[in-house]
Formats: structure tokens, C-alpha cells, sequence
């Protein structure tokens, strides 16, 4: 029984997703770690059971109208949790994808510094005084007229819609316009109209040429298709649209990325004419501060932002102050390189997280979790102990932070580990391990213990020569100026440098017109799809195959049911109750709107008839709810669907269920996926395969199974480019590429990287290869022995 001044956090029978009835007492006013191999469960109890319950909680003390305005978390599968103060989650999800949001906005510092330019600004002579309103790009008051507050200005040309002039409009000399009907449509419409369609487009005067690219006409008329000899095609009314509106249409309106991307390729992007990219009305960027305006200071890394603040003025001065003391904690987190005007979805999850940990700190919060996502995906090992300063800050100020984490420095520097497993899905859910870090060690079947106490050595490996090299460069983008490197091919290169360095910007570079480079694969952390529908059986192709295996057994023939009648995305088979949903929303009389199983399906998706086909005892429903690794073991005589689960269980993914939807996979996983869909292809040609930060979010026994795949296909003669924090994995390299600052500072085999004077990553290098050579003698167990970290006293 727990007193109400209990300092322990107790749950008790907690059974959400894999988490079998599990019952655990967790200090408060500590720094505990959640960690285990991927899929274990430790998400499912941080997020999932503590952090739900605390929302439930909060919520039923809103009013119940005011609940239906809250996107709310349904309440988790525990049953009893004392002893929990209200609690703040920093998770690892994408920001809204819109060029509007970015890093001054997240922080917001960018009212701050707007503050400052609407009281202590330097105006032009006789100008009026501007509210702060006026040097926002988001407002009607500041936005530059021209461009909308973009900053750049999207604009077609008649060479970006016709590359190849010497076509007819018949042979598809438009090239901007849709394909299949509705571009015959557009042709056919023309024809109509008394436009030549089969003369090259060059042939045609200027004044057509112009009004069929951009008029802003959208004539209808009666159109007369040609008669097909095998079927009657009957007069229609058709509206034209010029190539430019459907183009510009297209790449505003449409919810497909597809649509989209296409749409984006006849536009050409240019620096708004009026505004200069400065994104403000005239008025406004008239104002200065130290003689520059707000968008000259927005553009500024924050870490030179902070000393270039400054005025003659009391209100510049008290208003500089806040400023200053706001950017502090983003510096300490290692975001220094960030400026106020980055976009937010070209952030990391990882940088999205800390910016809204700096802001947490100047939130002044008392008593509450915070419940983070691991905070230090994306950090430098230089970095880390920063990041450890601001966690502790966070305690010392009467919090309770819990951490999902698998950094072992951040797992050694904690008060309190829960060890979850010991493996993934149903092999796992459940504690291993509730105490101080020291006593993991004495638990055997735990892989975190097995990493942070008693790290075996590596297997030796013998460095790989290249068979030629890839020039790219010279690349002058971002924070990179000049920057030639040659990459070496047929081995595996790590790419490494603190946060900020150009890494990514660097390896972004590299494209399939090099030469050298034969086929090019980027494998990145991007969700596989955006919606439920989406899945890990339909994005890897297995759910193709399974469906062509139920469509061939007897009772499908009998039936007459074809490969379609096993899609949920299509009716026929499909529930047209919940459309293949699965589920169905519930409307509440002033309470939330909640989701419920479909009362047709069950949740199963599919209509009675599809599932009365059975293949071995299951139908296609049954199948999609088994894990890889039990599916692999029910496929086993069928070859190809064989295949696609053997990739996955070699990537580490034998937890996750077939039918698993793409909203529910963190982005290791994604990418993982996308691996996995790789690895089943054939490979004929040599392939250059790019990964960025490919260890981000897993376990140290995860990477181990990552790595074995990574190398094994550099064995079979391909090339594998990584960007790289977790040391471990950057000494097992053949080539590192080391950068700081915009510029390559080391390069070579890790073992003359480690000595590089000037390189922040060589003193953690060095001791990742230390801590990979065999022993000479016994060394003990102590906690801070292995650690990833160098020495204090270590020199680069």
C-alpha cells in the first residue's frame, strides 16, 4: 500500500501490446533509463502505460466539451498505477511538414527577437513604429506580398513545360501535362479549339505557344473524340486547362506526394524579386538592430546570433538578456549550428526533440515526468555529457525524468535502470532488471548487460582496399564551402562530426550521374507510408505474394476469387463497414470521438466470404496478425514469400507482425524495412548504398545484427557509406571521413583518424579501439570502465 508521500512510481499488471502483466516500482525525483533490444516493450511502458495513464488523468479533469477539441490517447491496458505526478512527453515524431515552421517558431525565440525590433529597433527617419506582428513572414501584417512570406518564388517557364520542342503536341511535346486520359482530354480539347496538335511545338507561333502554356482561359467546349474501330466514344464537354495552371494547381493542392514531386519538377524556384528571400514587406526589413534587419539575424547560427545581440537602449538591453538566456540551453544541447529560420522538417527527430528540451528548461516546471524519446539519437559522443548536464538541471529543478534510451553512456549515468526483454514481440514484455545500474550486471539473460558490463571484443576485421575512388565536389551548400573528398568504393566509409559539421549535406551530394557509382540505393529513417493502410507486408511486396498464395488454393478457384479479393485497400473483399479499416470512428455527444473494432469485421478487415478461404488452417486476416518469425516458420515451403520474411528476420525484425500498420514503426524500423526490401532484390551491377545514421534508435545488440548485413554486402562487392555517431560502429570501418565546421579535418583508416590532432572525434575513436582489442590483462567490471567517453584529461 502506498502512502501519499510515496517516492515510488508503482505500476501494477501493465499489459499494453507486448508487456506481459508486468509490475514495477520506479523512483521519482531520479534519472531512470528505459532500455532493451527493439521491440522489447520499454516504449510500451514508458509511453504507452506511464505517460498514457498520466494523460487519462489530466483529461478527466477537463471539462467534457473542452475534451473534444484534444487529440487524446486511449487509456492504457494496466491495472493500477499509484504514486504518478503529471507528466510531459518529448517523443521523436515529425513536425507538420510546412516550410512555416521552423526553429524560431519550435523555440520561440522568434517572437522574442520581434519583440526586440518593435521596441528597440532602428527606424527609418519619420517611420511609424511597427507592432511585432509586422516581422512575422506568417502574417498578413509582415508576409512580403509578392511571395507570401516564402521567400522564394515558384514559377514555370515554356522550356521547363516543353524540354523537347521538336515533338507535337500529339506526341507529348507538353510534357507538364497529366498522362492517360486526362492529357488526351487536354490534346483533344485543342484540337477542338483549331490548334494544330501535330506540327513540332517550335513550328507553332509564339502567341499559341502562349496562350495554350499559360492563359488563364479555362474555355469549355464540345469535344468529338476519334471513333476507336472497338469502341463508341460518345461527344463530351470539356474544360481546357493551360499546362502552367494544372502545374501550379497540381503542386498546391494535391495530397499526393507522387502528384507532387512530378508537378515539382516543371517548376523552377527562384529568390522571391521584391523581398530578396527576406520573406517581409519593405517597411519591416527597413528596421535594423546592430545594423541588421531581422532576416539577416534570423539566417545566423544561434551560436553566433547569441553574440552579436545588443543595443543602447534599457529595452534592448532587458529584451537581449531574455534572448540570450533563451539560446543558452540550445548551445549546451549541441544545436549551436541550427538558425532561426531552418525549416522544421529538415530537422532530425532528433534535433526536433532537444530544441523542445531547451525549452522545457526555461519552463520553470516543478514536480512533474518528463517521459523523453532518446534524446540523444543524432548526438556526437562530444555532446552527450552536455546533453547528461541538462538532464540532470531538469532533476535538480524537483522533476522525475525518464528516459528511453540506448546510449550507454546516458544508461551509465543514470540513478535507476529498467532493463526490458530479454528479446523482441512476444519474446519479450517483460522486466529483467528495476534497480541501480551496477546490479544489471548480475542478470544473465539481459543483452543490455551484456554491452554495458562485459563488451567482447569485436571480431578482428581486416581493413578493405578500395578498387577506385568517387570524387564529389566541390560542394559549396549550407555550412560546407569548397569541400572536395574522394570515396573510396568496395569498402564500407563512415562519415562522422559533431552536429552541425555538414555530414549529411555532404553525402547528399552524392548522386547515380557520378561516374563510378553504377546504381545508387539511400536508405533513410522516413516513415514507409503515412497512413494505417500502409503496412510492412504491402511495403515490402510480401502481401503481393501472400495474396497470390490464397488466390491459388482450391476454395479461391471454386469461388472464382482473384488476387484483388485479398486487398483491403479495394472493395470486393474488403469490409465495407470500416472500408478495411479495421476499426470505426464513434461519435460521443460532447466527449471525444473514439475508435472502436468494426461490429462487421471484428477488426479483421475483411467481409465473411474472404475469410471463409483458408490457407493451412488460417485465413488471410490470421495471417497478416503473425510476426515475421512465427510467418517465416508458416511459409516455410513457399519460396518467395520465404525470401522477404528471411530479410526481415536478418535486419532484426522477426517482433513485428505482417499487418503491422506504417504509423506504428519508429523510424529504425522504417529504415530497417527499406534494408530488408533491398536486400531480396538481386544485384547484378555495383551498388553504392547510403545510409544516414542507420543506428539511430537501436539496441547495441541490434546494431551488432545491422552491422553483420551492413559488411556482408561490401563482401559480396558493393559499397556501403554510412554517417555515423556510435564509435563502435565507425572502428569497424575501413575508411573514416572525419568533418568539423564545414571542412574535412581527417581522413583514413580509423586507427590514423584516432591520432588526427584537430579532431574532436579522435579521442573517442581511439578509445572505441581500444575497448576493441582483446585484453592483455583482467580489467574489472566497474561502471564507468567501459565507457564510451574518454578520459577527462584525454587530449584530441
Amino acid at each position: 500500500m502506498s502512502s501519499p508521500h510515496d517516492p515510488l512510481v508503482r505500476v501494477r499488471g501493465a499489459r499494453e501490446h507486448n508487456l506481459q502483466g508486468v509490475d514495477v516500482d520506479i523512483p521519482r525525483d531520479a534519472l531512470v533509463v528505459f532500455t532493451g533490444v527493439s521491440g522489447s516493450g520499454k516504449s510500451s511502458l514508458a509511453f504507452g502505460t506511464i505517460y498514457a495513464e498520466a494523460q487519462r488523468r489530466y483529461f478527466e479533469s477537463v471539462a467534457p466539451y473542452a475534451r473534444r477539441l484534444i487529440h487524446q490517447i486511449g487509456a492504457p491496458k494496466v491495472g493500477e498505477i499509484t504514486g504518478l505526478p503529471p507528466a510531459v512527453s518529448l517523443q521523436q515524431r515529425r513536425s507538420t511538414p510546412t516550410s512555416r515552421s521552423s526553429v524560431g517558431t519550435v523555440t520561440h525565440l522568434s517572437n522574442s527577437l520581434r519583440m526586440l525590433f518593435s521596441r528597440a529597433g532602428d527606424y527609418p527617419p519619420g517611420a511609424e513604429r511597427l507592432d511585432s506582428d509586422a516581422f512575422s513572414p506568417n502574417t498578413a501584417a509582415g508576409a512580403c506580398p509578392e511571395c507570401h512570406g516564402l521567400g522564394r518564388v515558384h514559377r514555370t517557364s515554356e522550356e521547363s513545360l516543353v524540354p523537347d520542342p521538336s515533338l507535337s503536341i500529339r506526341e507529348g511535346a507538353i510534357a507538364a501535362w497529366p498522362g492517360a486520359w486526362q492529357g488526351k482530354n487536354l490534346r483533344d480539347i485543342l484540337d477542338t479549339l483549331g490548334h494544330d496538335v501535330d506540327v513540332p511545338w517550335r513550328e507553332l507561333p509564339a502567341e499559341r505557344r502562349e496562350w495554350i502554356l499559360f492563359t488563364d482561359e479555362q474555355p469549355v467546349v464540345t469535344v468529338h473524340p476519334v471513333r476507336d474501330a472497338d469502341r463508341i466514344q460518345r461527344p463530351y464537354q470539356g474544360t481546357y486547362m493551360s499546362a502552367h495552371r494544372y502545374v501550379m494547381k497540381t503542386f498546391a493542392d494535391t495530397k499526393s506526394a507522387t502528384l507532387r514531386a512530378r508537378a515539382e519538377r516543371f517548376l523552377t524556384s527562384a529568390s522571391c524579386p521584391v523581398c530578396a528571400g527576406g520573406r517581409l514587406r519593405a517597411e519591416s526589413l527597413a528596421v535594423t538592430v546592430g545594423g541588421r534587419t531581422i532576416a539577416d539575424l534570423a539566417a545566423l547560427p544561434l551560436a553566433e546570433l547569441a553574440g552579436t545581440l545588443g543595443g543602447p537602449s534599457e529595452a534592448a538591453r532587458v529584451l537581449t538578456e531574455d534572448l540570450t538566456a533563451r539560446i543558452a540551453p540550445i548551445l549546451e544541447l549541441g544545436l549551436g549550428h541550427l538558425s532561426l529560420d531552418r525549416p522544421t522538417p529538415t530537422l532530425s527527430p532528433g534535433e526536433l526533440q532537444r530544441l523542445r528540451l531547451a525549452t522545457q528548461l526555461r519552463s520553470g516546471l516543478f514536480g512533474v515526468v518528463y517521459v523523453l524519446d532518446e534524446p540523444s539519437a543524432g548526438l556526437h559522443p562530444a555532446d552527450t555529457e552536455a546533453l547528461l548536464t541538462v538532464l540532470d538541471r531538469l532533476k535538480a529543478a524537483g522533476n522525475s525524468v525518464f528516459v528511453v534510451e540506448h546510449h550507454l553512456d546516458v544508461m551509465r549515468a543514470a540513478d535507476w535502470l529498467v532493463d526490458v526483454g530479454p528479446l523482441a514481440g512476444a519474446h519479450g514484455g517483460r522486466v529483467l532488471h528495476s534497480g541501480p545500474v551496477a546490479d544489471l550486471a548480475r542478470v544473465k539473460e539481459s543483452a543490455t548487460a551484456r554491452h554495458l558490463f562485459h563488451r567482447s571484443p569485436a571480431p578482428a576485421r581486416e581493413v578493405r582496399s578500395p578498387h577506385a575512388e568517387l570524387k564529389v565536389g566541390p560542394i559549396t551548400r549550407h555550412n560546407l564551402r569548397e569541400v572536395t573528398v574522394a570515396f573510396p568504393l568496395g569498402v564500407f566509409t563512415a562519415v562522422t562530426g559533431v552536429s552541425g559539421s555538414g555530414k549529411s549535406t555532404l553525402i547528399g551530394e552524392i548522386t547515380e550521374e557520378l561516374p563510378g557509382v553504377g546504381r545508387l540505393v539511400s536508405v533513410d529513417q522516413k516513415p514507409i507510408g503515412r497512413t494505417p493502410r500502409s503496412n510492412l507486408a504491402t511495403y515490402t511486396g510480401l502481401f503481393d505474394v501472400v495474396r497470390k498464395v490464397f488466390a491459388a488454393t482450391d476454395e479461391a478457384r471454386r469461388r472464382g476469387y482473384g488476387v484483388g479479393r485479398f486487398s483491403f485497400n479495394v472493395p470486393g473483399g474488403r469490409c465495407e463497414t470500416c472500408q478495411g479499416e479495421g476499426f470505426v470512428s464513434v461519435e460521443l455527444l460532447f466527449l471525444p470521438s473514439t475508435y472502436a473494432p468494426c461490429p462487421e469485421c471484428g477488426g479483421a478487415r475483411y467481409n465473411p466470404e474472404t475469410l471463409q478461404v483458408a490457407y493451412r488452417g488460417r485465413n488471410i486476416a490470421q495471417v497478416l496478425d503473425l510476426t515475421v518469425e512465427a510467418a517465416a516458420e508458416f511459409f516455410a515451403d513457399s519460396p518467395p514469400v520465404a525470401r522477404s520474411l528471411g530479410t526481415l528476420l536478418d535486419v532484426g525484425l522477426g517482433y513485428l507482425r505482417l499487418g503491422q500498420p506504417a504509423t506504428e514503426l519508429s523510424g529504425g524500423e522504417a529504415q530497417r524495412i527499406k534494408l530488408a526490401s533491398e536486400l531480396q532484390r538481386s544485384r547484378s551491377v555495383h551498388t553504392l548504398y547510403v545510409l544516414d545514421e542507420p543506428t539511430t534508435g537501436l539496441h547495441p545488440a541490434d546494431v551488432e545484427v545491422l552491422l553483420r548485413q551492413l559488411h556482408g554486402l561490401v563482401d559480396a562487392g558493393h559499397t556501403v557509406v554510412v554517417v555515423e555517431h556510435d564509435m563502435a560502429v565507425v572502428a569497424g570501418a575501413d575508411r573514416v571521413i572525419d568533418l568539423d565546421d564545414g571542412r574535412i579535418v581527417a581522413t583514413g583508416p580509423p586507427s590514423d583518424v584516432a591520432r588526427a590532432p584537430g579532431s574532436v572525434t579522435a579521442p573517442y575513436l581511439a578509445k572505441a579501439l581500444t575497448a576493441n582489442r582483446p585484453p592483455t590483462h583482467a580489467a574489472g567490471h566497474g561502471c564507468r570502465a567501459d565507457s564510451d567517453s574518454p578520459p577527462r584529461s584525454t587530449a584530441p
